[in-house]
């Protein structure tokens, strides 16, 4: 049982959600994995991103297409519902796709929901719309909604496909943030490791140029490390470890 302490996020179903379902998002993007020797799995930023929320996975599948105008009939959208109602529809016109959540979300007090495309998921010919909830006192349900980008191009959402990536945030604080614009200089200490990394990482280049074996990427910041000294930071992840949702009373 998770911890009182912790913040909650509920999702209330708001009738038959009709096979859609609720999971923490992966660390594996296929397009990653097909890159040669699975090169694009070496960038942790990208890794973190893509574990960095829960994903709402499609329970119906949809094909559709867009004409290029503006009015809602001109986004056709067919749907295989074996006799449930489609929740994809074409309410703004405008080539928008709007996903219809079956269910109603409520996060602590001070929390928003952000609703996003799923991240390093590109889907050709159409984009996610973004969108950010008051989800701790809103009593309404939000739409996910995606902009087709290609028109004439037949596009099509399978059953178990993402559509949404919610990230819960504190209202807020994104606001409390004092930016400021420094040279390095200004930061010795911070300014002398970013040498030894930009030296490191230029030899490191000219050398993989003509050796044939050895390491072939830098791990330091993968691992947690300084390029100049051995000691890890204490905090570093590579992993994200979401709770799942589960039925409850």
């Amino acid at each position: 049982m998770a911890d009182k302490r912790q913040p909650r996020i509920i999702a209330y179903r708001t009738g038959d959600s009709q096979g859609f379902s609720i999971v923490q998002a992966p660390l594996e993007r296929e397009w990653m994995n097909a890159t040669h020797n699975r090169f694009a799995n070496r960038c942790l930023p990208i890794l973190l991103a893509n574990q960095h929320g829960w994903l709402i996975l499609s329970g119906q599948r949809i094909d559709l297409w867009w004409t290029g105008f503006t009015r809602p009939s001109d986004l056709r959208i067919r749907s295989l519902k074996n006799g449930s109602p489609c929740l994809a529809e074409s309410h703004f016109g405008y080539g928008i796709l709007t996903w219809k959540i079956p269910f109603l979300f409520e996060t602590e007090p001070g929390y928003n929901l952000l609703a996003r495309g799923p991240s390093n998921c590109p889907k050709d010919g159409i984009s996610p719309l973004e969108g950010i909830i008051e989800s701790d006192w809103a009593s309404a349900t939000f739409t996910m909604n995606w902009k087709v980008t290609r028109r004439f191009k037949r596009i099509t959402f399978d059953i178990g496909e993402p559509i949404c990536l919610l990230v819960p945030q504190r209202r807020g604080e994104l606001e409390q943030f004092v930016p400021a614009i420094k040279e390095l200089s200004k930061n010795p200490q911070l300014e002398e490791k970013h040498k030894a990394w930009s030296d490191s990482r230029a030899k490191f280049n000219a050398e993989l140029k003509e050796r044939k074996d050895g390491p072939d990427w830098q791990r330091h910041y993968f691992v947690g490390k300084q390029v100049a000294g051995d000691s890890r930071f204490p905090e570093h992840q590579k992993r994200v470890n979401l709770l799942p949702f589960l039925d409850s009373d």
